[in-house]
This record gives C-alpha cells, sequence and structure tokens, in this order.
C-alpha cells in the first residue's frame, strides 16, 4: 500500500492498518480518528499501565503521541516516507482523564523536509484540556521516491 494509497481510497483504514505494523502503537492501543492532506488526529486510550508513579499518563506515552502524529501529518503532505530527525514538547498539564488526543498538522514542507506541530489534549466528561505541545522536523527518508512509497 502506498501513501498515494492512503490519500484515494479508503484512507484512513489504510493509514491505520500502516501505524498498527509498529508493535508499541498495538501495545498502546493506539488509533487514527482521522486524517487529512498534512493533518492528523491519534487517540489513545488512557488505561492504569500507561501511567508513571503519580497516576498521570507517562510522558513517553504523550511524546509518541505527538511523535506519531507529526510525522503521520508531513508524511501526507509530502506523499513520502519520512523519520523525525527533531522533535520538541512542552508538557502543559498532567494528562490525568479517559484518553489522549493527538492534533497534528504540517505546517510547512518543502522535497526533503518538513516542520509540523501538534496539539496533545487529554480528554474526559469535561472536555478537552490542552496537555502538552510539541513541534518536529520531519525528513524524507534517503532512497525514497516523493509517490508511491510503501510506508508513513
Amino acid at each position: 500500500m502506498t501513501i498515494n494509497d492512503m490519500t484515494q481510497t479508503q484512507p484512513l483504514q489504510a493509514a491505520q492498518a500502516r501505524l498498527s505494523a509498529q508493535p508499541f502503537t498495538i501495545l498502546i492501543g493506539a488509533e487514527l480518528v482521522s486524517i487529512g492532506d498534512g493533518t492528523c488526529e491519534l487517540k489513545i486510550p488512557i488505561r492504569e499501565d500507561l501511567k508513571q508513579q503519580y497516576g498521570f499518563v507517562h510522558g513517553g506515552v504523550v511524546s509518541y503521541a505527538a511523535d506519531n502524529s507529526l510525522t503521520i501529518a508531513a508524511a501526507l503532505a509530502m506523499n513520502a516516507q519520512v523519520v523525525t530527525s527533531e522533535m520538541k514538547i512542552n508538557y502543559i498539564r498532567p494528562a490525568i482523564g479517559d484518553y489522549l488526543v493527538a492534533r497534528a498538522q504540517c505546517i510547512h514542507h518543502g522535497k526533503t523536509q518538513a516542520v509540523s506541530r501538534c496539539d496533545v489534549f487529554v480528554a474526559s466528561g469535561d472536555g478537552e484540556k490542552l496537555c502538552a505541545v510539541a513541534q518536529g522536523t520531519i525528513v524524507k527518508l534517503a532512497g525514497t521516491q516523493a509517490v508511491g512509497n510503501e510506508r508513513i
């Protein structure tokens, strides 16, 4: 399946299948809610085994949500196989709730590099609260072509 396929036929299901190829994704139960042209929304149900000693979602899980959302948004915008080159995250509040929602968009891209930003929310019956903000530089994998790649 190509990235081009993801943007044309059953895009969300195809992208979720690619994301689920990562064993860690399965371990934490992440799923794609929506994708678009350079956008991505990812959801992670909060479970006890994803929390740290103070009862908050572990920062590594919050970071995973941001990183994968940033990368998927850039991959869709660039129509290329990509990896994260650099990422910065600001944790704003402890993630205590029912699930995490990471919403990312590619804010600029060229032929080999993109910059994406992501807001991570913690959601519960009270609505959503911003818990982290991230920005990353995403780069095209060397030796890949911009169209018709096999992975995000």
